[in-house]
């Protein structure tokens, strides 16, 4: 894969995270719905050994729901491929001369 399409695909991404992330339902997922529903959602709350930068895809501070929720995605999107970047560049063979 080349620069270009690297960059193309993170376009992309972050063209999505911005603009596609705001309408993403509220309602709960199929696994958090089945356990509200047979009465055992109350049993999976624990306190996290880790708390979330970005809790519920809101960023604190911001008001505006949507913008939160865009604001949260973009973040989302440069943090995971600064990561998979960095892990790639970490295991990219070395080029011999």
């Amino acid at each position: 894969m080349n620069k270009k399409e690297i960059l193309f695909g993170l376009t992309v991404a972050l063209f999505l995270a911005l603009l596609i992330s705001p309408f993403a339902s509220s309602w709960p997922d199929g696994l958090e719905k089945v356990a509200e529903d047979k009465g055992f959602l109350e049993l999976g709350e624990v306190e996290p050994i880790l708390s979330s930068p970005i809790p519920d895809y809101q960023w604190p501070g911001l008001n505006n729901e949507g913008f939160a929720t865009a604001s949260a995605g973009l973040a989302g999107v440069l943090i995971t491929f600064g990561v998979v970047y960095g892990v790639v560049g970490l295991l990219k063979k070395p080029k011999t001369l």
